[in-house]
Parts: structure tokens; C-alpha cells; sequence
């Protein structure tokens, strides 16, 4: 039985060590210097422009939201598109159900303005 899990253990133990090594040896030999530009945001290669006290618009974060809950109920369609043999006529009609609904809670938004960048 231990024989079996032998190599997941060791293969545990010895990336524990590791990243402790490395930590530990960054924690000593690293140098502590900070200074104005290592504090200053940094994204995609290129120095930030937002100031800390900018606040985003509310649609960045409506926009955001619609694409979290578009993508996550794509994802559902996933394991019917897997088994679709296996689950029948029934899952197809189910699918189709899901989608049109969708579809039209994608129309409500698209028709309301959500998407639009202002």
C-alpha cells in the first residue's frame, strides 16, 4: 500500500524542500532596496498611468460581470457536447432550451445599453 504512494510522498517532500530552499536563500542573499519605481504599479511591460485614487466606471464592472456569467454558462453546454449520444434526444432539446434563453438574456442586455464602453 505505502509502496504505491511512495513516489507522490517523495516527489511532496522534495518539492517542499526545494521551495523552502529557495525562499530561504531569497530571504538571505536578496537584496531589500525599494525605491520609487519598484513601488509604482507595473502592467504589460509599460508603467501604469492610473493614479491610486482613480476609480473605475461602473459599466467596466457591469462589463465584467455579463462575461463572467456568459462564459459560466457556456461552460454548462461542455459536458452535453461531450455525451451527447449518451444523454439523448432529451439533453438536445434541454440544450436548446438553454440556449435560446440565453440568447435572449444576451438581446435584453445587448437592447438595454450594458455593452456599450462609456
Amino acid at each position: 500500500m505505502l509502496r504505491d504512494y511512495l513516489p507522490a510522498i517523495v516527489f511532496l517532500i522534495l518539492g517542499t524542500a526545494v521551495g523552502s530552499l529557495f525562499a530561504t536563500l531569497n530571504l538571505i542573499v536578496g537584496r531589500r532596496a525599494p525605491n520609487r519605481s519598484k513601488v509604482e504599479p507595473y502592467e504589460c511591460g509599460l508603467p501604469s498611468e492610473v493614479q491610486r485614487g482613480f476609480r473605475f466606471g461602473i459599466s467596466f464592472y457591469l462589463v465584467a460581470m455579463l462575461f463572467i456569467l456568459f462564459d459560466i454558462e457556456v461552460i454548462f453546454l461542455f459536458p452535453i457536447a461531450v455525451q451527447l449520444r449518451a444523454f439523448g434526444t432529451f439533453a438536445m432539446s434541454e440544450t436548446a432550451v438553454f440556449v435560446v434563453l440565453l440568447m435572449i438574456g444576451f438581446v435584453y442586455v445587448w437592447r438595454r445599453g450594458a455593452l456599450e464602453w462609456k
